[in-house]
């Protein structure tokens, strides 16, 4: 027994290793889970509001105007793959999918109400204050997403939930935990552009 001391604490320590590098992984994931859910939530506002502004567009009298329709379709499309995503939160595919249906619905509803867009940076400023003189200024750099509802809360919780997948996919790409990551079978997520 004495001479097999000291692979007993070698094999006690890997477990204590691998445990640890384990729990930060899941709570990283966790962080990034909960972060989808404050999307979730903020996109359903957004939709919510579409929605509302679309049928106070309709009236018994007028038929929908194409822009109106394509607006209704592109939201019928997010809350679809909002649907969808909710059950695998960090799957790549479905996150492009569902940042691809999210700017369909965004280029439909800056057709149908180009005047009614307003801009919020990752920390809930304005981006883009109205011009004074009515005419826009050119502008240099990434423009941030322009969202219906009146509200920062879509664009910081969109910033929130890529710097929670990109902690969680550089804490899976060093070195000791990628093979806790490939033993478990955890793959890289990918953020919502």
């Amino acid at each position: 027994m004495p001479e097999s001391l000291p692979y007993w604490i070698a094999g006690a320590l890997a477990l204590f290793w691998f445990v640890g590098a384990y729990n930060r992984l899941m709570r990283l994931r966790t962080a990034a889970l909960q972060a989808y859910a404050a999307l979730d939530a903020a996109l359903v506002r957004q939709l919510e509001f579409v929605h509302a502004r679309v049928a106070e567009a309709e009236t018994p009298a007028a038929p929908q105007p194409p822009s109106g329709a394509s607006l209704d379709a592109a939201a019928s499309q997010l809350s679809i793959l909002l649907a969808k995503t909710r059950l695998r939160p960090l799957d790549p595919a479905g996150i492009a999918a569902l940042g691809t249906a999210m700017h369909v619905l965004l280029g439909a509803w800056q057709r149908m109400h180009p005047d009614a867009v307003v801009s919020f940076e990752a920390d809930g400023t304005l981006s883009r204050p109205a011009p004074l003189d009515g005419k826009d200024e050119p502008f240099d750099g990434v423009a941030p997403i322009a969202w219906p509802e009146p509200s920062a809360a879509a664009e910081i919780a969109r910033s929130q939930f890529n710097l929670a997948v990109a902690q969680y996919n550089a804490a899976i790409t060093q070195f000791p935990a990628l093979l806790v990551a490939w033993i478990m079978q955890l793959r890289l997520a990918a953020p919502l552009h």
